[in-house]
């Protein structure tokens, strides 16, 4: 069963910044995603568990996990993004997210994939 997210008044969607970028890095990959919060859906994704990427990073011997994969995935998730139509973006980091490595990484793909960061 599948719960709708709350309706929310247009008094909190007006300040709500609406495509937020999260991003999550495990030991082996790295993942992210752009949500849009007026109605909580995903927007985009990326991540190195995708099968076609996942091979190809394999028989290349690259790694799914450094800071150059996670510029292929900011890369290819600002290409969804523009697919999309998603103009602009604001990041979420988590409480230990610097501005810094993998991040960077991800952020500034996404930037020169041609998404603004609001």
């Amino acid at each position: 069963m599948v719960i709708p997210p709350p309706v929310r008044p247009d008094r909190v969607t007006k300040f709500l910044k609406p495509y937020v970028l999260r991003m999550h890095f495990t030991n082996k990959y790295v993942n992210a995603q752009v949500v849009h919060t007026p109605t909580a859906t995903v927007a985009a994704s990326a991540s190195t568990q995708e099968k076609g990427l996942r091979l190809a990073m394999v028989e290349s011997k690259e790694n799914t996990r450094d800071v150059a994969a996670a510029a292929k995935i900011g890369k290819l998730l600002g290409e969804r993004l523009q697919a999309k139509g998603v103009p602009a973006i604001s990041v979420f980091f988590k409480r230990e997210q610097r501005y810094h490595g993998k991040v960077k990484a991800v952020i500034d793909s996404v930037r020169e994939a041609g998404i603004e960061l609001v």
